[in-house]
């Protein structure tokens, strides 16, 4: 029978990486002005920024990380951006 490999003792493990909660805001430039907050109760979640008070409120699910705000957050803005640059990209209103 073969024998179970074990890790040498007095080998830490490695540290997973941190990822950020407070990031630039899109509008002020401040950086590491905006907060993201989840509610899981409630499914919502909130980026807010301290400075210039802007706001994004959205849903969320189990698997919701902070990043994942701020990135939606960014979507949009460029959605919104986009539409308004380029008219041929705007939604058709019937």
């Amino acid at each position: 029978m073969g024998k179970r490999k074990t890790r040498p003792k007095g080998v830490p493990k490695k540290p997973q990486p941190k990822l950020d909660v407070s990031f630039t805001c899109p509008f002020c430039n401040h950086d590491k002005s905006i907060d993201c907050s989840m509610d899981m109760k409630l499914k919502t979640r909130e980026a807010y920024c301290r400075a210039c008070k802007a706001i994004y409120i959205t849903s969320i699910n189990h698997l919701t990380e902070p990043i994942d705000i701020y990135s939606e957050w960014l979507d949009e803005c460029e959605r919104v951006n986009g539409s308004e640059d380029n008219p041929r990209k705007r939604p058709r209103i019937a």
